[in-house]
């Protein structure tokens, strides 16, 4: 039994009895109260000691997120509040590509840049715009995403009385990035699409420079989802990245997988006219996805996709973007992504005419104003746009928008 004797004379958090070392616990109750108890099974003392190392750690935090939790304006310090607020609060109502962007806003841009802590409740707008200056030193958009995290944070402290009012609203405001919106010319979209043709995304691209889709939406698409008689498509759902991010992790993402979810906004459910030079290209791609099912049989991942692998598995979310720069590239045409092509498609609408309440429509914004952000630069341009669709680009009946 000498695997069971203590190992060193140095003082120890664990006893023996019985057959096996135990340490003393403490259990936080629902209450606040505190549980004592003994755990045991332990071979040697330094097991003992390192469980209840952990089992310390484990209940110092959950008595800190009780404390934070139950008690009105108290000692708490800013990092502290923080890092409680995203991890026990924040976290647990985004969904996670929200919850990665917010990691890297805290754990990146905010934390390392807080040259002293101070407490929560002597956070005022010098103290962060002091802070935010360095942020914005990081990237072009790093100071309009640490200020708005810090405004969701602190608004957060107000309502749980942690602070009677939020600083952040009387701190400098940082301009969001506008896109840059890239309109190619006629030839060289027919360029584009002829060297498009010739490869497996011409469906894709022409979904993005015909119906202004996003590639979420682009790659959640199924063939259900369309209507081969009345020539439209229903969009309801979207493809997007699962980053797994452990709690207490920081930023760091363990790995990556995709989900399926409902479209960005509710506004973003909509029904649209397809023009046909896409719903032939649909019809190619059925019969293709049709034959691979046949030669796979059991092997073929059948979730009715209209833009997968030749399994009938997703392409990765940087796929469709990595195949664009490579045409682009090869055929000398100025390097435009997914998104790039939807900007096309709302430009090309600007241009014809088409009233702003209808282009958000089309577009699946949250709302008029979120068109009018983007694309007010281009309406105010004094050149035309050249329009480069046929007849067939013409926008959905307004009755057919969701």
């Amino acid at each position: 039994m000498k695997q069971l004797k203590k190992e060193s004379t140095q003082k120890s958090k664990s006893f023996f009895e019985g057959n096996s070392w135990y340490h003393r616990t403490k259990t936080l109750q629902e209450d606040g109260s505190v549980k004592y108890g003994k755990k045991g099974g332990f071979a040697t003392s330094n097991e003992a000691d390192k469980s209840y190392d952990k089992c310390e750690a484990e209940f110092k935090k959950a008595f800190r997120a009780y404390q934070l939790a139950h008690q009105v304006n108290t000692e708490v310090m800013l990092k502290d509040y923080l890092i409680y607020w995203f991890e026990d609060v924040f976290s647990q109502r985004v969904e996670s590509t929200t919850r990665m962007v917010g990691a890297y806003a805290i754990y990146n841009l905010i934390l390392p840049n807080l040259e002293y802590d101070i407490k929560l409740k002597y956070v005022n707008a010098d103290y962060l715009d002091t802070l935010l200056v360095q942020v914005a030193k990081i990237s072009a958009s790093a100071g309009n995403k640490g200020r708005e995290i810090l405004n969701l944070a602190l608004k957060e402290a107000v309502i749980t009385r942690y602070i009677k009012t939020n600083p952040v609203t009387a701190t400098k405001p940082y301009k969001r990035e506008k896109p840059k919106i890239i309109v190619l010319s006629k030839e060289r979209v027919k360029r584009l699409l002829k060297a498009a043709s010739k490869s497996n995304w011409y469906l894709e691209i022409l979904l993005g420079l015909f119906c202004g889709l996003r590639k979420g939406e682009i790659m959640g698409l199924k063939f259900s989802d369309f209507d081969f008689e009345k020539n439209t498509v229903y969009i309801n759902r979207q493809i997007a990245s699962d980053p797994k991010i452990k709690k207490g992790s920081g930023s760091k993402i363990d790995e990556y997988g995709l989900v399926e979810r409902e479209p960005k906004t509710p506004n973003s459910f909509r029904t649209l006219r397809v023009p046909g030079i896409v719903m032939e290209e649909l019809k190619k791609r059925r019969y293709l996805v049709e034959r691979n099912k046949l030669k796979l049989g059991s092997q073929y991942s059948d979730k009715d996709y209209i833009s997968c692998q030749e399994n009938g598995k997703l392409h990765s979310m940087t796929a469709l973007n990595n195949a664009l720069t490579k045409l682009c590239s090869r055929n000398s045409l100025p390097h435009i992504t997914v998104h790039g092509l939807r900007h096309m498609y709302a430009t090309v609408l600007i241009e014809m005419e088409v009233p702003l309440v209808k282009i958000s429509a089309l577009l699946g914004h949250s709302s008029v104003h979120t068109t009018f952000e983007y694309y007010c630069d281009v309406m105010d341009e004094n050149e035309h746009i050249l329009a480069f669709m046929n007849n067939a680009f013409v926008p959905v009946e307004t009755d057919e928008v969701a």
